[in-house]
């Protein structure tokens, strides 16, 4: 009820003395179509007292207005006709840009004609909405406008059909069902915009909206559709207020701080998605500072001949655009030439009285733009050019669908052929609507049907601002589907740009990326880190994920690593000692020989194993000891070479039990010596007792048994991986460090007791100084494995496993080289001593020289 006593006080006010000079076209016919243009562009609502008029006339959308009544008057006189005895007439008013003036202007059109006083209204409430004579509405203008009618009309199921109304909001079928239109919806023309975006390669955009249905819904979307395209950055968004292009002194520091935002911007592109006046205030702005900027033009500027045609135009950049579809109306042209064939309507003789001199001509220059002469035919003729000059090919050809859909409608419900009409022009609104909901049909070379939402299936066209021809030229086309064409040669000049006028990369050499310094969306070239690269050239790779190459580093995988350009990734090499390695070849050579001596060293002892020499070291202890050293020799190979499970598992902890096992050997000698050499008779059972070489060699070495049998069962050692930057270190791990230092403790330990035991026996009279050359050996054993550990603990890589080698062979060659080598020396070249009569005469002078009694055999 509320709306309604609302629609009636706007339906009275319109009747207000100071506002019925609206321009306002009238011709009668049995179906009438209702037209609403902003003949005007403003009204002097906020800027003077007392009545409100309209202000600044515009051109074109007299023209527009025009169009409409010539596409009426074709249909009408066309042969064969298209709707026979039914006649279509018009009821045309000046909405003035304004909501207000719109609404009024909608209600006006609304009224039921047969009582011109009515207002969509009675005395009967229940009787508000009555049957209007206006059947359909073309226009409303900008989408804030049609928005407005779009409410009103709804309310008789009055068809709406606009020409230049694009906000997606206007698609809502539950808040505007009447609504239909000739002009694509903002969603193809925001997506538009991001295709043009991405296929000229722009990285960096900036969008500038204002606050209404279009620029705000357009410039939303927009943010939308770059959010998802993770290669644009969008440096800043404005939206201007809805009185901006007022000049006043609200909006006169707006536009400072928007001129400075401009001006320090290193976006690419600028996106002006609002209203014309909007627009040409900050083009001027821009032609004052010289901004040499590259625009992106919505529909509502792109084709302003106003804008185009400013002063210094060139010095605010270049410009590129959408526009609906173009098309010339056909005849509309010779139809302005011939001075609209002598027709006339109220609008028409408005102009031609109020507007006597062709558009920017003064009297001045009149004669000389026109050379005519003074006649008054001459005069018209003169103006009719120029006025024909202004004639645009998107919207007067989507007034002209409009007119013909609503015609393709009225002929489908009044069942119409080339001769009659199956029903009379008595029927509803809603049933137009309905019938031009289904239209699909083709006018000249445009087909077009509605959706579910009220659009048509529609392109654009790509325009740009030819300066230097001063001309605006199609340059492209978008398709709903998101096809794009674009000249080649124009998408690789802006494709090649690697360096944007503002300093910013784009994309980069081999081996660099692209990062944020200090501006927001402006990037430098990078080079990229270690294990990372990137071929440049902005080249689309697949390597593990889709990434744009040049924008950004990708990590090389794990078996990779960078090249030194890092433009792309290298084959890490599997690090491990190879049997070529220099090191590998000596420590080899070394075990080999250590084996072939250990083997001779066998052989002899087997020559003189029932000699006092052999006796002296143990007797069968020493081919224990001989077996120890040449399996300690072997297992150096299984340090070399890439390591296995096996390998692995077998070398350190083998190592230990043989090792064990060698000093084993040597301690039951030592004890044998000592223990032989000791006179005190009271200890004689006890000796006695010790003196079990075999059990000795058991329990000592069982102990390591004892460790390593755990070791290998539960926490073997085995394979491992070390990524390095440039190679995969193949390793073996411990598997338990417990156990591992247990070991190694173990050995130590026995090698310490070796050593003071044969430090003890140093003073006994032996022959063969089997006390000396073991305490020397084991001296030599203990210095090393000192100094091995922290070389052990501090070195990484490779040659750790070498040097685990180098460890053995160098115990192996201490026990041969000083405990077993003089032996075999004294069995071959000094056989004179190797026998128990020299022994005996040894001992014997060795305890005279301390004048101890010895009894002689």
């Amino acid at each position: 009820m509320s709306l309604y006593l609302f629609f009636i006080t706007l339906c009275v006010s319109f009747t207000h003395p100071g506002e019925s000079d609206v321009l306002h076209a009238f011709s009668p016919g049995d179906v009438i179509i209702g037209g609403l243009f902003p003949l005007h562009r403003q009204t002097n609502r906020n800027t003077t007292r007392g009545p409100t008029s309209c202000s600044v006339y515009n051109l074109r959308t007299f023209l527009h207005s025009q169009v409409m009544i010539y596409a009426i008057s074709e249909i009408n006189q066309r042969t064969p006709r298209v709707l026979p005895n039914i006649s279509v007439g018009y009821d045309i008013y000046d909405n003035c840009g304004d909501v207000s003036f719109a609404i009024k202007a909608t209600l006006q059109l609304l009224k039921d004609q047969s009582d011109p006083k009515s207002c969509l209204g009675s005395a009967n409430v229940q009787a508000a909405f009555v049957e209007p004579k206006t059947k359909a509405v073309i226009g409303g203008g900008n989408s804030e406008l049609s928005i407005a009618v779009a409410r009103v009309v709804a309310l008789s199921s009055v068809t709406q059909v606009s020409y230049a109304s694009t906000s997606q909001l206007l698609s809502r079928k539950l808040k505007f069902p009447t609504f239909l239109r000739t002009i694509s919806s903002d969603e193809y023309q925001t997506k538009a915009i991001a295709e043009l975006v991405e296929k000229f390669n722009w990285k960096t955009v900036a969008i500038i909206g204002s606050d209404d249905e279009y620029g705000k819904y357009g410039s939303d979307n927009l943010l939308d559709l770059f959010g998802k395209m993770k290669d644009v950055c969008i440096e800043f968004h404005e939206i201007l207020p809805g009185d901006f292009s007022l000049k006043n002194n609200k909006s006169h520091p707006m536009l400072n701080k928007l001129q400075s935002i401009i001006n320090e911007s290193s976006a690419e592109a600028i996106i002006l998605f609002t209203k014309s006046s909007n627009v040409d205030v900050i083009m001027r702005e821009a032609i004052r500072y010289n901004s040499n900027r590259t625009w992106i033009a919505s529909d509502s500027w792109s084709t302003s001949e106003r804008i185009f045609t400013l002063p210094g135009i060139e010095k605010a950049g270049q410009v590129f655009g959408f526009i609906s579809k173009r098309n010339e109306v056909p005849g509309f042209r010779d139809y302005v030439l011939s001075m609209f064939n002598g027709t006339t309507n109220s609008i028409l003789e408005h102009f031609l009285t109020h507007y006597p001199l062709c558009p920017k001509q003064s009297e001045e220059n009149s004669e000389t733009n026109c050379s005519i002469t003074n006649s008054q035919q001459g005069s018209n003729e003169c103006r009719m050019r120029c006025l024909a000059n202004h004639i645009d090919q998107d919207a007067s050809y989507n007034i002209y669908l409009a007119v013909q859909v609503i015609v393709e409608g009225l002929r489908r419900l009044l069942k119409c052929d080339s001769h009659h009409c199956g029903r009379s022009a008595n029927f509803t609104a809603l049933e137009l609507l309905l019938e031009i909901k289904k239209v699909n049909f083709t006018v000249n070379t445009t087909h077009i049907d509605f959706d579910s939402n009220g659009d048509p299936s529609l392109g654009y066209d790509i325009v740009y601002w030819d300066m230097t021809a001063s001309h605006i030229k199609t340059i492209g086309e978008y398709w709903p589907c998101g096809q794009i064409k674009v000249p080649d040669d124009l998408v690789e000049k802006m494709s090649n740009v690697s360096v944007t006028a503002y300093n910013c990369s784009k994309t980069c050499k081999p081996g660099q990326e692209l990062k944020i310094e200090h501006r927001k969306c402006c990037k430098i070239c990078a080079p990229c880190e270690e294990g990372a690269f990137s071929p440049g050239n902005g080249t689309q790779l697949n390597v593990h994920v889709f990434v744009s190459v040049g924008e950004k580093c990708i990590y090389c995988a794990m078996e990779k690593y960078s090249s030194p350009l890092k433009d792309c990734c290298l084959d890490k090499t599997i690090g491990f000692l190879l049997w070529s390695n220099a090191f590998v070849i000596i420590l080899s050579c070394l075990a080999v020989f250590g084996i072939l001596v250990s083997v001779v060293f066998a052989v002899l002892f087997t020559i003189y194993r029932s000699t006092p020499i052999v006796k002296a070291v143990g007797g069968y202890l020493c081919f224990l000891e001989l077996f120890s050293l040449l399996a300690c020799f072997c297992l150096t190979f299984s340090f070399v070479g890439q390591p296995t499970d096996a390998s692995c598992m077998f070398g350190l902890p083998l190592f230990g039990i043989f090792f064990s096992l060698c000093i084993s050997c040597i301690l039951a000698n030592l004890l044998q010596i000592l223990l032989g050499f000791n006179f005190d008779q009271s200890k004689g059972y006890w000796i006695k007792k010790l003196n079990q070489p075999a059990l000795i060699v058991v329990v000592v070495s069982g102990v390591q048994l004892a460790l390593c049998v755990p070791w290998l069962y539960f926490y073997p050692p085995s394979t491992d991986e070390t990524t390095l930057r440039k190679e995969i270190l193949k390793q073996c791990t411990k598997g338990s460090t417990v156990f591992f230092i247990a070991m190694l403790c173990y050995n130590a330990f026995l090698a310490l007791v070796c050593f003071l035991f044969a430090f003890k026996g140093k003073k006994l009279p032996d022959l063969y100084k089997n006390a000396s050359l073991i305490s020397t050996s084991m001296t030599l054993f203990l210095i090393i494995w000192i100094l091995f550990i922290p070389i052990y603990i501090s070195k990484f890589g490779k040659y750790k496993r070498g040097i685990e080698s180098a460890g053995i062979l160098v115990f192996s060659y201490s026990i041969l080289v000083f405990h077993l080598a003089p032996k075999c020396y004294i069995m071959v070249f000094r056989k004179e001593i190797n026998n128990e009569k020299a022994i005996t005469e040894y001992i014997r002078k060795h305890y005279e020289q301390r004048n101890i009694a010895v009894v002689k055999s």
